[in-house]
This record gives structure tokens, C-alpha cells and sequence, in this order.
């Protein structure tokens, strides 16, 4: 199976922090195209392991350098359903906590870039109903990080989020009806 990398990168204060994610460019024939996301993508031959894709694909995606970040762990892979966007696509997704600030400067690939407090993760309200054109016979767990016709974390994204809150000792709430 196919090998890819995301970075989920925290900043500010333990007590109140904030969470990178970006918005994939509009782009014809990307099943991902307009997506929210974490940065990261396919592992390439000449990285060693996928966390060194997950860092290389954040410095080209976003501008950040993430040896300059603490490794804080990984989460277990996820793999893509068949009948999804990534299916056939197994990611990695590894956590860091920035030390030092760094200007985003995000790339062709990536429409918008923004950090978002977890604290507002929590917020019942936040949670929606996801369909995707490409499977719109199918409800997905979706989650609104900003603009809500825009900006809403579905898939492998939510999944890890909703992993890594879970791990973090704030799973995410019920969604509200």
C-alpha cells in the first residue's frame, strides 16, 4: 500500500493550545482538492522513515522546520478505505509542539493555513454531519474548525484529531442535535 506522513503540529501555552491546519488547494482531479488537513503527504523514496516525510512535506507545504519543533509522539497509522478519497493509502501521523516561532508561508498546495485553539475543539456545537460530493450516499463525523461551508475536518483528519484528543484526556463531545 501507498505511505504518506501528516504533521500534528501544537503551539502556545500547555494550558491553552492551538492546532495547525491547512486547506488543500483547489486542484482538478485531486480527490482532496479544497480538503481541510493537517500538512503532510506521500512518503518519497529518498525519505528515510515517514516521520521525515511528515517533516518535509510541513516545510514545503507550510515553511515550517520542525527540527527546530519538540517531537512530542505518533499515532497509530490509519488506513484509507477502498471507498474513500485515500483509500488503498496508509498515513502516519506524527506530533510536535512548536518552540520557536516560525512564519507560515504556505505553498501552491495549500489555499489557507491556520492555527485553531483546541479549547474550541471541545465545543459541542462544532460537531456536524459530513458528506463528501464523490460519496454523498455516506454521513461522515465532520468538525468545524472556521468558515462552515469551508472549513470542516472529516476522514483520516478527524480521525486522528479525535485519536489524538482521546489520548490527550479530552475526547471529543457528543455531537449536539
Amino acid at each position: 500500500m501507498a505511505r504518506a506522513a501528516v504533521a500534528i503540529l501544537l503551539r502556545g501555552p500547555e494550558a491553552a493550545p492551538s492546532i495547525l491546519f491547512i486547506e488543500r488547494a483547489q486542484r482538478k482531479g485531486d480527490l482532496w482538492s479544497g480538503q481541510m488537513a493537517f500538512p503532510g503527504g506521500r512518503f518519497d523514496a529518498s525519505d528515510r522513515d515517514e516521520r521525515e516525510t511528515a517533516e518535509r512535506e510541513t516545510a514545503e507545504e507550510v515553511g515550517l522546520d520542525l527540527s527546530v519543533a519538540e517531537r512530542l509522539g505518533q499515532i497509530d497509522d490509519l488506513s484509507g478505505r477502498p471507498t474513500s478519497p485515500s483509500g488503498g493509502l496508509v498515513v502516519s501521523a506524527h506530533v510536535y509542539a512548536a518552540t520557536e516561532p516560525q512564519e507560515l508561508v504556505p505553498n501552491a498546495e495549500v489555499a489557507d493555513v491556520f492555527w485553531f485553539p483546541v479549547a474550541s475543539l471541545l465545543e459541542p456545537e462544532r460537531q456536524v454531519v459530513y458528506r463528501h460530493p464523490a460519496m454523498a450516499s455516506t454521513d461522515f463525523p465532520g468538525l468545524r474548525v472556521g468558515d462552515p461551508e469551508r472549513h470542516i475536518v472529516w476522514g483520516l483528519t478527524h480521525r486522528f484529531l479525535e485519536i489524538f484528543l482521546e489520548t490527550i484526556g479530552h475526547p471529543l463531545p457528543e455531537r449536539s442535535a
